[in-house]
């Protein structure tokens, strides 16, 4: 019985961690930001952001990222939501500030293209 009970768990642990893998949606980064103080890290280029991001968000490109997150993001308890264009960018850069050791980080699902959809505002630069 315990065999069957620790298999199965063992089974389910890729589908458990794919999906606390797969980011946040734009509402529930709204909610990290108002409720837990989340900090917004776009991941895009400088010109990309320029054009376009949520408001508040910190302009860390991905290429500099590792170098220049600690001093956007001191406090490594914050929780961080990583935005880029689509999602892609987001993601590695969620990988690298684990590796950095900061505690609650999140991708946003669909990235930008996705918070727009959601009709959320952002700003231009």
């Amino acid at each position: 019985m315990a065999v069957a009970l620790g298999s199965g768990f063992f089974l389910l642990l890729p589908v458990v961690q794919g999906a606390a893998a797969s980011g946040i949606s734009p509402t529930e980064a709204v909610q990290c930001m108002n409720r837990e103080k989340g900090l917004v890290i776009d991941v895009c280029s400088a010109e990309e952001f320029a054009a376009s991001h949520i408001n508040g968000a910190v302009n860390v490109p991905l290429d500099q990222f590792e170098a220049k997150l600690p001093a956007a993001a001191k406090n490594k308890s914050t929780p961080l939501i990583l935005v880029c264009a689509a999602g892609a960018r987001s993601k590695r850069a969620q990988a690298m500030a684990q590796k950095l050791g900061y505690e609650k980080v999140h991708s946003l699902q669909g990235g930008l293209t996705a918070w727009k959809e959601a009709n959320l505002p952002v700003v231009k630069a």
